[in-house]
């Protein structure tokens, strides 16, 4: 008997089922059974069903003679199922990795409860993902399970039969079944929840539910949605019917006329002449079912009031009157919007005549986010070396925690911001600045960039259309006019930098000074790493291994390139993987929770997060360059070489100088940790040769370099910097010796990485091979 019974009725959705059936299959946990049902489609859902079947035991078709509707199509695989539990799954939505396995796990924690109730996030066609508003209602606090009557805000969410979980025992025991009609799961839920004995919550989106800009049954324009009516009378029969639900008749009735009102008021669904009929069946429902006792809002109570007076007309000219009410006030708030720019630049060009304040420097860092890269380290060492200055940070509101005490914050778009442009002597940067800022005589702007460039930038990405997404060279050329220093990391990022962002301006002065973030590797002790260590929550003695993959540009957004839970059976119990997103994605792409992966994506410093480390995966990302200043290992990673040269492109064949093993497949990075050959005498000397290349100005002291040459003057404050050989980075404290080197099962080690590591084959393809 499987653990699950995954029930997938299919109807017009061949669009859209391979994905939907793959999200099941491709779960990792797969203790489970699918019944796709075949609800006489007329296109090829039932052909696609037939694929799955055959190549998948797990997958049991069912092929419907006549098409019977949704709810009969359940029915019909309720009635085939053997699973300890029912997974209904629409068949144009999807589960996300993991789901299977957080579900199994919370049923198991929770004691087997009748009902699960899980998260869903909305999917639309333009990639974004919104979760479900009413999360909160799902926090796994207080009881493992509990009754409706304990947690009725339950009810919040959405009530839909696909983000629950149900035992099947429990289901046969009290005869559920779905109705014919629309909105079959209304008469399905609510009996469920109210009849559970023991209900559990799962705090996490295990379903992606796709938005479709055509196709949604219950969007089209039909008499059906009077079905609603008969679906609410079986609901009022199942409390009916069982006295101890009475407390829950006042709650149903009030959502019942809220549900009346959305279906009234969605534009496109009650055909045309049909809301006054509409409104009279919701009127005799009202009056059938009317049970006081549940507490409305204002307006609710308002619109619950006409419907019992039958007040059609009234209701609608006063839901248009709402209508055209809020166009109007989203007109006023255009306006205001557009009126307070003016006003702000107008204050902008006022500030502008006024005099530049010497004693004043403003920083800020990727578009506005917290204190970090680059211009951090800068601002703080000039707070410590120019007497006098006043710096402020220009973040968002969110990210001013971030800053460290004496730092003013400076939200975009205010006055202040406007003040802080038009007045400062000091602007820093690593990007450019507001388009719109005048560059004052007496400003002194400087451009930190982040990090030595592998990928192409600037002018460089005019052939490459996916990469630059709609960018303004010319806009891109007059910022860079602007700029009277670029900082430069070494003489690679000085080449690249000149080309791929010619200033115009006799006045540009390229400092290649060495990357003021990365002082602090040469300055932290190890005590420090150790608290740094304990504060990201890596056990003691662990080996941690940072995975930082940098954006695609030909993706929308973050996708699994790594199964880490895979890479951790190689690693052993004594590892742990610190799981880093590019900072322009929101989050980290969803994985199966692990107790060893430790989403590191909203931590503000990268490099705190390098410090804690031991090791480095990585593939494309500049990090490489920043992290070889420690000494320690970093394994390279191209799963998809080809397409990102072709999309984005570098600058040289990492190949030809790489800092440590280069893997082309999961298979072969597996296989390089698996037998050592990322930590070998090998790789070290190529670590060593990498960062003679492209560090040789990183030794601790590149912001006091930089700061005594632009914010002092001092123009001696040049390199030659302290040699790589003689520096001493922080120390790693996990132990590397504590990862076995054995044979890992399906990790596959090329045959020129199988040689010994004194023989110079540690994991890098040979630079004469293509």
């Amino acid at each position: 008997m499987p653990r699950f019974s995954v029930i997938v009725p299919a109807y017009r959705v061949q669009a859209y089922l391979h994905e939907s059936l793959d999200s099941v299959l491709t779960q990792s946990f797969e203790d489970f059974e699918i019944i796709a049902v075949d609800d006489c489609s007329p296109d090829a859902c039932g052909a696609v069903i037939d694929e799955f079947a055959a190549r998948d035991h797990r997958v049991r078709a069912l092929h419907l003679p006549e098409n019977v509707g949704l709810g009969r199509a359940r029915n019909a695989g309720i009635a085939r199922a053997t699973g300890d539990y029912l997974i209904f799954l629409d068949s144009d939505d999807t589960l996300t990795p993991g789901a299977l396995r957080a579900i199994a796990d919370r049923i198991e924690e929770t004691g087997e409860p009748d009902v699960l109730v899980y998260d869903y996030a909305r999917t639309y066609w333009t990639g974004e993902s919104v979760r479900n508003t009413f999360a909160e209602h799902l926090a796994e606090t207080g009881p493992a399970t509990f009754t409706l009557a304990d947690r009725p805000g339950l009810l919040k969410v959405l009530m839909v039969v696909w983000n629950k979980a149900y035992r099947r025992a429990f289901v046969e025991a009290e005869g559920f079944t779905f109705p014919p009609g629309y909105y079959e799961d209304t008469p399905w839920t609510y009996p469920v929840l109210m009849a559970a004995r023991s209900i559990a919550v799962l705090d996490r989106v295990c379903v992606g539910y796709r938005q479709r800009r055509q196709g949604n049954i219950l969007a089209t324009t039909s008499r059906r949605h009077f079905d609603v009516f008969e679906q609410y009378d079986r609901v009022f029969a199942f409390i009916d019917a069982r006295p101890e639900l009475a407390p829950w008749r006042p709650v149903i009735f009030r959502r019942m006329l809220d549900h009346f009102c959305t279906l009234f008021t969605a534009r496109g669904r009650l055909p045309r002449g049909g809301r006054a009929a509409f409104f009279r069946r919701a009127r005799a429902h009202y009056l059938r079912y009317r049970t006081p006792g549940a507490p409305a809002p204002r307006r609710a109570r308002l619109r619950h009031t006409l419907i019992r007076l039958g007040a059609h007309r009234t209701y609608r000219a006063l839901w248009t009157a709402q209508s055209l009410h809020g166009r109007l006030r989203n007109l006023t708030a255009t306006g205001r919007r557009v009126l307070r720019a003016a006003a702000l630049q107008a204050y902008y060009r006022i500030q502008l005549r006024l005099p530049v304040e010497a004693d004043r420097a403003v920083f800020a860092a990727y578009w506005h986010r917290g204190y970090a890269c680059s211009p951090a380290a800068i601002e703080a060492k000039a707070r410590e070396l120019v007497p006098g200055l006043r710096t402020a940070w220009i973040c968002r509101p969110q990210d001013a925690r971030t800053l460290p005490p004496g730092t003013r914050p400076i939200t975009p778009g205010t006055g202040g911001y406007w003040r802080a442009l038009a007045r400062s002597r000091y602007l820093v940067n690593n990007v450019n600045f507001d388009r719109r800022l005048v560059k004052r005589p007496g400003q002194v702007l400087l451009q930190t960039h982040h990090g030595t460039p592998l990928k192409t930038m600037g002018l460089d990405l005019q052939d490459r259309p996916a990469a630059a997404r709609g960018m303004d060279f010319g806009q891109l050329l007059a910022n860079v006019d602007k700029w009277d220093y670029s900082l430069s990391a070494n003489r690679h990022s000085t080449l690249v930098w000149e080309k791929a962002y010619p200033s115009a301006s006799a006045h540009c002065t390229t400092l290649e000074y060495g990357c003021p973030r990365n002082d602090v590797y040469q300055r932290t002790t190890a005590d420090e790493v150790a608290r740094l260590r304990e504060s990201i929550g890596i056990p003691e003695g662990a080996l941690a291994v940072l995975y930082a993959p940098t954006h695609r540009d030909y993706r929308r957004g973050p996708h699994v390139t790594l199964d880490l839970a895979r890479l951790l059976r190689v690693l052993g119990p004594h590892a742990v993987i610190l799981d880093r997103a590019h900072y322009s994605y929101d989050a980290a792409p969803v994985r199966e929770p692990h107790p060893r992966i430790i989403d590191v994506s909203g931590h503000p410093c990268v490099e705190t997060l390098a410090l804690a480390s031991d090791t480095l995966i990585t593939d494309y990302s500049s990090l490489m360059f920043d992290y070889a200043n420690l000494d320690r290992p970093v394994v390279i990673h191209f799963g998809d070489r080809e397409a990102y040269e072709a999309a984005r492109g570098t600058y040289f064949d990492l190949h030809s100088c790489p800092p440590g093993a280069i893997a082309h497949s999961e298979d072969e990075l597996l296989g390089i940790f698996a037998t050592g050959h990322w930590r070998t005498a090998h790789t070290a000397r190529l670590r060593e040769a990498f960062r003679e290349r492209f560090c040789p100005y990183d030794d601790g002291h590149a912001a006091e370099r930089v700061v005594r040459r632009v914010f002092l003057g001092d123009t001696s404050a040049q390199p030659p910097a302290v040699p790589p050989a003689e520096r001493r980075p922080a120390p790693a404290v996990g132990d590397p010796t504590r990862i076995p080197v054995r044979a890992s099962a399906g990790a596959v080690v090329p045959a020129d990485r199988q040689a010994s590591s004194e023989l110079g084959l540690a994991g890098v393809r040979p630079p004469d091979r293509p």
